[in-house]
C-alpha cells in the first residue's frame, strides 16, 4: 500500500461502506470525499461528512500509517486545523489538532475492494515501459484520446511556466526573453546551456542596434563565445576581430567571453557544430526588429516555417570551423531543424504568451501550428504506435513523449486516465 493508492481508493471510495464506522466506532457517513489538493496543506478540500449524526464540513487527510500524522509535524501545523476525518490503511496511533482535540480516523484496510489491489499490483508488477502494454487494446478510444489532449496541454502549460520564469528573470521583457529562448533551442539540446549563456551575455538590447548589419551581429555572438581565433590571416576572422574588439570596448563585453571547453561537439555531424549554429542564428536576428510580434501577427504557417529556412552568411557556407575550409557546401538550416524549432521554441512562447496575454486564440495557433508539422519518429512515439494510438503530427508525437516521460516511467498510472480506468475496472 502507498498513499497514492490510498488517496485513488478515498477519491472514488473503493471500499465497502455499509455499516461505516470511525475506528473510534462512531457511525459515519460519506456525502462528499472532497477535491483532490495537489497544493501544500490537507489531501482533500470541501470534503462533507456525518460523523455520530452531527455534520463536518472540511479536509480530508491521507496516510499510509496514522503516526505519519504526527512524524509529518501536522499537529503543529494550523493548515490541518480544518481536517474532519483522518482517513489510514493502518492505525497505529491517534491524529491530533493543534487545540488538542482528537481526528476522527478511518482505517481502509479489510475494506478495500481485493479486486481494486490486485489489478493496480498486476500494472505495478508489468516490466514493459507503457506499464499497461497489455491491457491497453482493452481501454475505449475516447478515454485514451481524452487523455492525449490532457498530456498536450500539459506538456505545453509546463514550458510556458519556464518561460514565464525567465520572462520574471528579465523584468517583463518579451522581446528579451523570445531571443533568450530561440538562441537556446539553436542548441539542438546538447548545446542549449552554452546558447542560453550566451544570449545572457549579449542581451537583445545590444543586438538590436545592429541588426542592420550582419557582420557585427556575428562578431558579438562568435566574440562572446569565444570562437574567434587569436592570430590569423583569414580575411574574415581579421574582420571578425575588428569588430569585436570595437563592440566589446563599446558594452564593456570582454570581461564575459565564454571559455570553448564549454561548447560541445560530441556525436555531433559538422552542420550542427556550435559554430553553424551560431552563423545560423546570427542570420535570424539580422534584419528583424524583434520575433514575438512576427510569431503573434502570423496568420499562416509556412510565414513561420520560411522564418526559420536560414542561410547562414556566405563564409559559413563554405566553413564548418574557422580557418578550415570544407570540402563541400555546408547545408542551410532545413526544414526538419525549422520544424524542431518551432515545435520546441516557437511554440511555448506563443502558449506562454497567450497565458500571461489571457489571449486564448494563441493558444490555438500553437496548437495548429503542431498539427501542421509531422509527428517525430523516436523510440516512444513507435511504442506508442504498436500499441495503436495515432501518430500522425508533432501534436500526436509531443502529447504522446509528455504522456510516456510524465506518467508511464514514473508509473504514475493513478493519474492516468487509462490506467486509472484498469485500476477500477471500467
Amino acid at each position: 500500500m502507498n498513499e497514492d493508492l490510498l488517496s485513488f481508493i478515498w477519491r472514488f471510495q473503493y471500499f465497502e461502506k455499509n455499516g461505516l464506522e470511525t475506528d473510534e466506532k462512531m457511525p459515519l457517513s460519506i456525502i462528499r470525499p472532497g477535491h483532490r489538493n495537489t497544493d501544500a496543506g490537507p489531501d482533500f478540500s470541501e470534503a462533507r461528512v456525518s460523523i455520530a449524526g452531527v455534520l463536518w464540513v472540511g479536509s480530508i487527510e491521507i496516510h499510509v500509517k496514522a503516526s505519519d500524522w504526527r512524524l509529518h509535524e501536522h499537529q503543529q501545523n494550523g493548515a490541518y486545523d480544518c481536517v474532519i476525518l483522518h482517513v489510514v490503511w493502518e492505525n497505529d496511533s491517534p491524529a491530533m489538532r493543534r487545540d488538542g482535540t482528537f481526528v476522527p480516523t478511518l482505517s481502509l484496510n479489510g475494506l478495500v475492494k481485493a479486486a481494486v489491489l490486485e489489478r493496480y499490483r498486476c500494472l505495478l508488477d508489468e516490466n514493459d515501459t507503457v506499464p499497461c502494454n497489455r491491457q491497453f487494446g482493452g481501454v475505449d478510444q475516447i478515454r485514451k484520446y481524452a487523455m492525449l489532449d490532457r498530456v498536450l496541454l500539459e506538456r505545453l502549460e509546463r514550458k510556458a511556466l519556464e518561460i514565464h520564469r525567465l520572462h520574471e528573470t528579465n523584468q517583463q521583457d518579451w522581446e528579451q526573453t523570445a531571443y533568450q529562448w530561440l538562441g537556446r533551442h539553436f542548441g539542438f539540446k546538447l548545446n542549449d546551456a552554452p546558447f542560453q549563456r550566451l544570449t545572457g551575455i549579449v542581451p537583445w538590447k545590444i543586438i538590436r542596434k545592429h541588426t542592420d548589419r550582419l557582420i557585427q551581429v556575428e562578431a558579438l555572438l562568435f566574440g562572446c563565445s569565444g570562437f574567434v581565433p587569436g592570430e590569423s590571416e583569414d580575411v574574415y576572422v581579421r574582420q571578425l576581430q575588428q569588430e569585436f574588439r570595437f563592440l566589446s570596448a563599446k558594452y564593456k563585453l570582454g570581461d564575459n567571453v565564454m571559455q570553448l571547453h564549454e561548447w560541445k561537439y560530441a556525436r555531433l555531424r559538422p552542420a550542427g557544430f556550435p559554430t553553424v549554429r551560431l552563423a545560423q542564428f546570427a542570420r535570424l536576428l539580422y534584419n528583424t526588429g524583434g520575433f514575438l510580434n512576427r510569431f503573434v501577427l502570423s496568420d499562416h504557417f509556412d510565414e513561420v516555417r520560411n522564418l526559420f529556412r536560414i542561410e547562414q552568411s556566405a563564409y559559413w557556407r563554405e566553413h564548418y570551423l574557422f580557418e578550415k575550409k570544407a570540402r563541400a557546401q555546408v547545408p542551410v538550416l532545413g526544414t526538419d531543424a525549422a520544424h524542431l524549432l518551432i515545435v520546441n521554441a516557437t511554440v511555448p512562447l506563443l502558449v506562454a504568451y497567450s497565458k500571461q496575454r489571457q489571449q486564448p486564440e494563441l493558444l490555438d495557433k500553437a496548437i495548429y501550428w503542431l498539427s501542421e508539422i509531422p509527428a517525430e519518429d523516436n523510440r516512444i512515439t513507435r511504442e506508442w504506435a504498436s500499441l495503436g494510438m495515432r501518430v500522425k503530427t508533432a501534436a500526436d508525437s509531443q502529447a504522446l513523449i509528455e504522456w510516456f516521460n510524465n506518467y508511464c516511467t514514473p508509473r504514475r498510472c493513478l493519474e492516468c486516465m487509462v490506467g486509472a480506468a484498469l485500476v477500477r475496472g471500467t
